[in-house]
């Protein structure tokens, strides 16, 4: 374990060093706190996410990552909201989703696995599926690894 002291010395360190550089370290928007410690709270209803193309005219997905690989090289997580859309992904790696309004219904191999408000449900890497929302739905979403692109 590195001493808290030596852990603020390293943090003062790497930021006089990007200031003498000429960058800044990137804004933290008001629904993210982060601790010196690396511990993060995040006030996921007021998260808003943005548009995401799913390749798909008339799709209405959104979603915002709520975390970076600077702050958590492992593990990546954020919120997703669709409105009567579905489109095909293939999972590079393995997601758990947390409904927190509306049903999410997961499509695979001409089955259905339904999650309400309330439910997880987990998705294992390098499944092809069909994310399904039959109204609003809003989730919380976490994957491993979070670096998965880099693969």
């Amino acid at each position: 374990m590195i001493d808290k002291k030596e852990l603020e010395a390293v943090v003062r360190k790497v930021l006089e060093e990007m200031r003498s550089e000429g960058t800044k370290p990137s804004a933290v928007p008001g629904w993210k706190k982060i601790d010196p410690s690396g511990i993060m709270g995040i006030k996921l209803p007021e998260v808003h996410p943005e548009p995401f193309d799913t390749g798909k005219a008339g799709d209405r997905v959104f979603l915002k990552d709520v975390s970076e690989l600077t702050e958590s090289p492992r593990l990546g997580f954020g919120v997703m909201e669709m409105d009567r859309s579905v489109f095909k992904w293939t999972l590079n790696y393995d997601e758990v989703d947390y409904i927190i309004e509306g049903t999410l219904e997961i499509l695979i191999d001409g089955r259905k696995v339904t999650g309400k408000a309330g439910e997880v449900i987990f998705i294992p890497a390098h499944s092809t599926i069909e994310f399904s929302s039959p109204g609003f739905t809003r989730f919380f979403y976490v994957v491993y690894p979070a670096n998965w692109y880099e693969q």
